[in-house]
């Protein structure tokens, strides 16, 4: 038997950064991607996030990769979002996604951050806080 232990933090954004996931919808967007996560066995330990993204903690499978999980969660949820009318306009997240890997020390920490959303977010904005992950992780921002 094969065993993994791969905690990620997966953030992913609303197309055009719309505020599509108002107080309230997204409690419902959030718990649906969690049940439908569980159902595909999926070890999402936990979701949540503001209007115009979500963050992930994810433990990956021995048989998961991050593109298929990625997949999973955002087309399922886009899809049952605009299949119940939720939003006014057509929903969709953004093709890109963050990611990064969390050490078995740091999830606690990681899964309080992501439960912390909402009061975080009346704080910083998102683009502060995705200007901190840019710096801490270094990554470029691409021009086009």
């Amino acid at each position: 038997m094969s065993w993994t232990s791969i905690w990620i933090h997966m953030v992913f954004c609303t197309k055009y950064r719309k505020p599509f996931l108002n107080d309230e919808i997204r409690q419902k967007v959030f718990f649906h991607i969690k049940g439908n996560a569980v159902s595909k066995g999926i070890c999402l330990d936990v979701v949540n996030g503001y209007t115009d993204h979500a963050h992930c903690l994810i433990s990956l499978g021995r048989e998961h990769s991050l593109a298929k999980m990625a997949n999973l969660i955002k087309g399922e949820s886009s899809f049952w979002i605009n299949q119940n009318k939720l939003t006014s306009q057509k929903f969709a997240w953004q093709d890109d996604y963050w990611a990064v890997s969390v050490s078995e020390k740091h999830v606690a920490r990681v899964r309080q951050y992501i439960l912390n959303q909402e009061a975080h977010h009346r704080k910083k904005t998102f683009k502060d806080e995705s200007d901190r992950f840019m710096k801490k992780y270094g990554w470029q921002q691409i021009k086009n």
